[in-house]
């Protein structure tokens, strides 16, 4: 409820405000790439917990509603969003200049890393911000950062390092590794070699799945076959294509908990988590794109929100002035997790909590108790600014 203090407070900011917001909207681009793979009917209806649910436009449309007021009373005329979907990765530049042309300077990136990167090179020197909402690839984080390039999806090494916690805090300290061997499961595969470096887990054996028609491979796709002969006390599957991970909860010789690709995933968001006005917003999006949000929904809703918080609480800033905010961490953003969150200035990742979740509910969330952090604990989720890569923050 808005008292008569916050309207008078509001229409001061409104009439105060500078006549080129007044005259205009405040405009949201998003980028998409129509042969993105990861959102092909094919791929949405085997409904991996690690993959898109759908495309997350909705999710975007809302974080703009719910930034409504604020950027009303900055003095924006009103908020739009503005798609638009490029054909292949070779015509992100082009939508990337009509983005631009239509004076667009916030845009959210659903789109693969290759087209991330691609879209951040094009837009080196140009007055925009980048929020990266579908690409969790920690290269993007690291050698191929921008300074202009924000994160809202959490990177493998913050979802390794959650599932990684959570064996530590269990005390489920000799964990079987499967991994698959395919190009798009070695940076799973290397989040988790060094998030079990970080907090000393050593596995008790690591196997390689591949899933495959010839006869000949038919036991490396044998869950039975690659639990058996040893005493494990958890199986942590990492399985970038989510066809492997998604059959072996249950079909482990041992009795024993799964986690990483499937099981129990790390995910910024889940239907299921109830707290902080969660369930307010899981609805609000359950009605207008009519499935359950995930966390790639969450990405892009976050990300309009922070667009919207940085242009009206900075709306007298250039574009350079807002991004050296958000990289200090004085722009912050209530994303219904119990806290405010803020992106590291050193990669441009978001600072954020993790839910621990599984098919029918959230049994943790990451940072769990007890690990520390002289800046805060969300920081042990990923990469500390010693260990990062990236020269561009």
């Amino acid at each position: 409820m808005i008292d008569r203090r916050q309207w008078m407070v509001a229409g001061l900011a409104l009439a105060s405000a500078p006549l080129h917001a007044q005259a205009r909207p405040f405009q949201l681009g998003m980028l998409m790439q129509a042969d993105d793979e990861r959102y092909s009917p094919q791929q949405l209806q085997k409904a991996f917990p690690e993959a898109p649910g759908g495309r997350s436009d909705g999710a975007a449309q809302i974080g703009l509603n719910d930034s409504a007021f604020a950027l009303q009373a900055a003095g924006w005329k009103s908020a739009k969003l503005v798609t638009v979907e490029a054909p292949d990765a070779a015509a992100l530049p082009a939508a990337l200049a009509q983005l631009l042309q239509q004076g667009v300077q916030h845009i959210v990136l659903e789109l693969p890393a290759a087209g991330v990167a691609a879209v951040a090179a094009a837009a080196k020197g140009k007055d925009v911000i980048l929020f990266n909402a579908a690409a969790p690839d920690d290269v993007l984080r690291g050698a191929q950062c921008a300074a202009n390039l924000f994160h809202t999806l959490p990177s493998d090494a913050m979802r390794m390092d959650a599932i990684a916690q959570l064996l530590v805090a269990r005390k489920w300290s000799r964990p079987l590794l499967l991994y698959g061997t395919t190009p798009a499961d070695r940076p799973l595969l290397a989040a988790w070699q060094r998030s079990a470096k970080r907090f000393g887990i050593k596995p008790l054996a690591e196997r390689a799945f591949k899933l495959s028609n010839d006869p000949r491979e038919r036991d490396q796709g044998n869950v039975r076959l690659l639990t058996a002969d040893r005493d494990y006390d958890a199986v942590v599957v990492l399985d970038a294509q989510g066809e492997f991970a998604r059959d072996t909860p249950f079909r482990t010789v041992l009795p024993r908990p799964v986690l990483g690709s499937s099981g129990l995933t790390a995910q910024a968001w889940s239907p299921f988590y109830e707290r902080n006005g969660a369930p307010q917003l899981t609805r609000r999006f359950l009605r207008k794109s009519g499935r359950p949000m995930g966390s790639y929904d969450w990405a892009s809703w976050i990300a309009a929100r922070t667009a919207a918080e940085a242009a009206s609480t900075y709306i007298k800033a250039s574009v350079a002035q807002q991004v050296q905010a958000l990289r200090q961490g004085s722009v912050a953003v209530d994303g219904y997790k119990g806290q405010r969150l803020s992106f590291r200035a050193w990669d441009g990742q978001l600072r954020q909590p993790l839910l621990l979740a599984h098919g029918d509910g959230v049994a943790e969330m990451a940072p769990l108790e007890g690990f520390l952090h002289p800046r805060t604990t969300l920081d042990t989720l990923g990469y500390d600014a010693p260990e990062s890569a990236c020269k561009a923050g």
